[in-house]
């Protein structure tokens, strides 16, 4: 009975066939919701979605759930910036004459 803990732990078959049948898929799945959500929450600046999506294994449930009903998109309901004209300033030459640049 000492061994108990070890034997329980060595003898499950976490490296055969059939458990790595289910975990490198939902590895994956989980993988690929995770990074697009977690790149929308930084580029949104959501920053307590970006660190309960981080910290939370959820096998994709939470990112699915954040990208469905909780993004803003915030990148495409920004105003756009119209380029402001600069002011063109004289520069002094040695010889006294001023110029525009």
């Amino acid at each position: 009975m000492r061994n108990f803990p070890t034997q329980f732990i060595f003898n499950q078959s976490l490296t055969s066939l059939p458990f790595g049948l289910w975990l490198l898929p939902l590895l994956s799945w989980s993988l690929v919701w995770k990074g697009i959500a977690l790149w929308k929450a930084g580029r949104n600046k959501q920053l307590y979605w970006f660190i309960s999506l981080l910290i939370l294994n959820t096998a994709g449930l939470l990112p699915i759930l954040y990208l469905a009903l909780f993004q803003n998109n915030l990148t495409s309901s920004k105003p756009t910036k119209k380029p402001v004209a600069l002011n063109r300033k004289t520069v002094s030459t040695k010889k006294g004459k001023s110029q525009s640049k």
